[in-house]
């Protein structure tokens, strides 16, 4: 998979049922799969020392590729034959891969990792209203509720920026870069629930696959044939190709299967926490208060907006 947090808008109908009640594995694959994903805007800080934001946009992209590729004929999973699934998930594939890592990478040059995972946060919020006017999905109290409140978090976490943005300075833009990102990713969800019934895995392949397709001649024109980076820049981009993608894929999968799209949802939480931890602790990045405030505020919304959810989940008493 990629960067974005799992919520229920980008599941089709044969992933939204629950099986039984969360096990001890199925929280552990939970926690796992947040780890992952919350450590991922790490590893592009870390590649992004050695190479160029489209190289490492590409490169992520192709290992992924490949790996899901693999992983889809290993597990026997059938590609789709119905033109109409290749007819969406060619604009999925460009909105969930190349255009969303090609901002993520850029912006990641000049705002701190943790500043990026904490806009992916905001992904199942800009979902909502999408929802609401592209699909079936009402907009009531609780969810209006919490859009707001990430509305009123995307603002605090931009702060002094959005001033700066007509001076084209260029820690704004790559602020606005990596909040379009989380746009990207939203608009791929509503276009994922139109998508006719199609194996998660494999429509995860053809998403990298056409992303590949994309950035590989972009990346050759821009940069040139990469070569390998020895140390942790090199690494990082094999990690970033092979762990949010093939082994997140298989624990989505399994997670979904036997507890549910629902329980599912409780990754959205992990991955700022962990993308917090990363920058904040091993990469050292200076955050501000006003970088905590908006992490409270954007987790809050979350909350409410998911909260009939959550109730239902955790059997809160109503």
């Amino acid at each position: 998979m990629s960067d974005r947090p799992l919520n229920d808008a980008a599941h089709s109908a044969a992933e939204t049922g629950v099986s039984s009640e969360p096990t001890v594995k199925n929280w552990l694959s939970i926690l796992v799969l947040g780890l992952i994903w919350g450590g991922t805007f790490m590893m592009i800080e870390l590649a992004l020392r050695g190479y160029g934001p489209i190289t490492v946009a590409t490169a992520r992209t192709t290992l992924g590729a490949v790996a899901l590729v693999g992983l889809t004929f290993v597990l026997r999973r059938p590609f789709p034959r119905n033109p109409a699934v290749w007819a969406i998930a060619v604009p999925i594939g460009l909105l969930t891969s190349a255009v969303p890592f090609v901002l993520l990478s850029w912006g990641q040059q000049y705002v701190p990792s943790a500043f990026a995972g904490l806009a992916m946060a905001a992904v199942p919020l800009f979902v909502l209203p999408l929802a609401h006017v592209f699909s079936d999905e009402t907009l009531g109290f609780h969810k209006t509720i919490g859009v707001i409140l990430g509305f009123v978090g995307a603002l605090v976490l931009m702060g002094p920026g959005l001033a700066n943005l007509r001076t084209g300075a260029l820690e704004s833009l790559g602020q606005v870069a990596c909040l379009s990102a989380a746009l990207c990713y939203a608009v791929a969800s509503i276009m994922t629930r139109r998508c006719p019934p199609v194996d998660s895995v494999a429509l995860s392949a053809i998403q990298l696959l056409v992303g590949s397709v994309v950035l590989v001649p972009l990346m050759l024109w821009v940069d040139g044939v990469p070569g390998w980076v020895p140390g942790v820049p090199g690494w990082a981009i094999v990690v970033l190709g092979v762990g949010p993608t093939a082994l997140a894929a298989v624990l989505r999968t399994q997670i979904i299967r036997s507890a549910g799209a629902v329980f599912m949802t409780l990754v959205n939480y992990q991955v700022p926490l962990w993308s917090v931890f990363f920058g904040a602790w091993l990469l050292a990045e200076t955050l501000s208060l006003r970088f905590y405030a908006a992490l409270a505020i954007i987790l809050l919304g979350l909350l409410v907006s998911q909260w009939s959810s959550l109730r239902r989940l955790f059997k809160i008493a109503q």
